[in-house]
């Protein structure tokens, strides 16, 4: 007997008070199912997963979980008032007796249980939500983000409880590697709508990019179809009123659906600009050593750091990844040794903890106040390598609408501010960038643009990451932290350490990912059936007619806007005026010609 789904959602609508962020959605997820939640910063991800765990009501529809089964959901900013620890917090669902479950969870996830809510970071209080909903063992589980603000030990440990569960689950991350692993299904969220592939996540952009491809030809086609049509209407429509004013409706139902496409979201307008070139020699440490309470961060570690190095640095939440980097940066003494910089250096930062966004200053004056980005006199202008621009404009390539300038911070999801915290860096030149956990809440999209920005930045990286992906797509060298002052360097990214490390217990190296995703070769064009294969051909060849007759009116139309040209050479105008008229009776012709062929075509389907 077939089993119950483990959630639906039927018709969904949710609006805010303003556009749609669904509109008649409609989901089922069924028992074991292992599905990945991907799509586009702000597409609305978070709130479908707080939609399905029943914690926001939407305007209209209907959500279904079967009596006797149990949703969990994991939330990004818990609400621990009330309670004395984390562990309290998290053992909080259980039944008395159960609490062993907590503290096996915790130690997977390195939650220290015994520390009070009011003195733990986000991040501490997010594995806390996270331990509570392992611990609970729901049969559908809800998790936003599980990876961020987990070291790579504890991602590895999740990844395998995860994939030894029988509970279904639904997932948003960012860490390829992660989702690659662990999902069967992908849903994919895209303005407003929700596709299903009964396929992990690893075949997700090959899908997406088919889909896109479809999508942007059936726009072309019926943009095509709209023009021949609106020709057919204006210049024929008294000549041929008798032989179809269905065609005339037909027109204004085609510019109603064409008007009521959304166009995807583009891409942030990143851009790095190394600015003045470093010396060959960036940074050059030797004998480095420091200790904190007697623990080690490093002892004895040496590095050269050359022009254009991309180094990653790896390890444990707490050993002190951040710390050494302040010390080559010079913001750190170390305890012995020395730290050279070569010529020329201009560094800037990106911090993990996001501690250079005011939550309670807008976006506008994120900028604005920023004394690297001011523009004297110019309160609307920001400075973006070395150019003025308005600030409006400049929130606006990194996909932020003008109602946002104004917002607070603090209103901002965990991307926007990642997105945010990216303008200001990309504002500067540099020749030196510090990326500190830059991957954390950034959509798989945005993930790719920043990663071919750094393959095209001549300046030189110092990385701290815990996605294994993006590290071995940007890495040469790693620098591996291991704990008791131990930090060992190894040619390549993340993989690459892991098969030179060969210690027991250490994972097959990963297939060694493409630098940079390739689209899937296009489709071949439908062949339409109920034609000859005369006027196959013909159909075929038609759009490549139009592109250029319409390109031979556009320099016809352009000699003659000069008006002096008649009076200059009259025989040359002469020529033009009568070319520029025969080919617009050609393009209407072959307009024509196109759209009874593929009317034809359409009907024989």
């Amino acid at each position: 007997m077939a089993r119950p789904p483990l959630l639906q959602l039927s018709d969904i609508s949710l609006t805010f008070g303003g556009d749609p962020v669904f509109d008649d959605l409609s989901l089922v997820v069924q028992p074991g199912d292992r599905g990945a939640l991907v799509g586009r910063n702000g597409s609305g991800k978070s709130t479908l997963l707080k939609v399905m765990a029943g914690l926001v009501e939407p305007d209209r529809g209907t959500r279904v979980v079967p009596p006797g089964l149990s949703v969990g959901y994991m939330e990004q900013d818990p609400d621990m008032a009330g309670f004395a620890t984390l562990g309290d917090f998290a053992a909080a669902g259980l039944a008395p007796g159960e609490a062993w479950r907590v503290e096996a969870v915790a130690e997977g996830l390195k939650v220290r249980l015994d520390h009070a809510p009011g003195l733990a970071s986000g991040g501490e209080r997010r594995r806390a939500a996270l331990a509570r909903l392992m611990a609970e063992a729901p049969d559908l589980m809800l998790l936003d983000e599980p990876t961020n603000h987990l070291d790579i030990q504890a991602i590895r440990w999740l990844e395998h409880e995860l994939s030894q569960t029988r509970a279904g689950f639904v997932l948003i991350s960012h860490d390829r590697a992660f989702l690659s692993a662990l999902t069967r299904a992908t849903l994919w969220i895209d303005r407003g709508q929700v596709r299903r592939q009964d396929r992990g996540f690893a075949h997700f952009e090959e899908w997406r990019d088919k889909a896109w491809e479809e999508e942007d030809q059936q726009r072309h086609k019926m943009d095509r179809k709209i023009k021949a049509e609106a020709r057919w209407a204006v210049e024929g429509i008294s000549a041929r009123r008798k032989r179809n004013m269905g065609r005339v409706r037909a027109l204004q139902d085609l510019r109603a659906e064409r008007a009521a496409m959304i166009r995807r979201q583009g891409t942030a307008a990143m851009a790095l600009d190394d600015g003045p070139k470093s010396g060959k020699k960036v940074i050059e440490a030797e004998g480095l050593a420091k200790s904190y309470d007697g623990t080690p961060i490093v002892k004895a570690f040496d590095l050269t750091v050359q022009r254009g190095d991309r180094v990653a640095f790896v390890g444990p939440n707490g050993v002190g990844k951040t710390t050494l980097i302040k010390m080559l940066l010079g913001e750190i003494e170390p305890d012995a040794g020395t730290v050279k910089h070569g010529t020329n250096l201009s560094v800037a930062v990106f911090d993990q903890a996001r501690a250079q966004l005011d939550p309670d200053m807008s976006l506008w004056d994120s900028l604005t106040g920023d004394p690297t980005m001011r523009v004297s006199g110019k309160a609307d202008q920001v400075m973006v390598r070395g150019q003025p621009k308005h600030v409006v404009g400049y929130l606006k390539e990194f996909l932020f609408d003008e109602a946002q300038a104004r917002a607070p911070v603090r209103a901002l999801s965990g991307g926007e501010k990642a997105r945010l915290l990216l303008a200001r860096l990309m504002a500067r030149e540099s020749n030196l960038l510090v990326l500190d956990e830059p991957t954390n809440d950034l959509d798989i999209e945005t993930l790719d643009l920043l990663q071919d920005i750094l393959g095209d930045y001549a300046g030189t990286v110092l990385l701290v990451s815990h996605d294994r992906d993006f590290i071995d797509r940007v890495a040469t060298t790693t620098v591996a932290m291991e704990g008791d002052g131990r930090a060992t360097l190894f040619a390549g990214g993340w993989s690459d350490y892991q098969a030179q490390r060969g210690k027991d217990g250490a994972p097959a190296p990963a297939e060694k990912p493409r630098q940079k995703a390739g689209k899937p070769a296009s489709a071949p064009p439908r062949k339409p059936d109920g034609l000859s294969f005369t006027e196959k051909h013909r159909l075929a060849e038609l759009p490549a007619v139009l592109d250029r007759l319409e390109a031979e009116i556009a320099k016809l139309e352009e000699l003659l806007s000069d008006p002096d040209l008649f009076t200059r050479e009259p025989v040359k105008f002469k020529k033009a005026t009568e070319a520029l008229s025969e080919r617009q009776d050609k393009l209407a012709a072959a307009e024509e010609e196109w759209l009874d062929l593929e009317e034809k075509a359409e009907h024989a389907d």
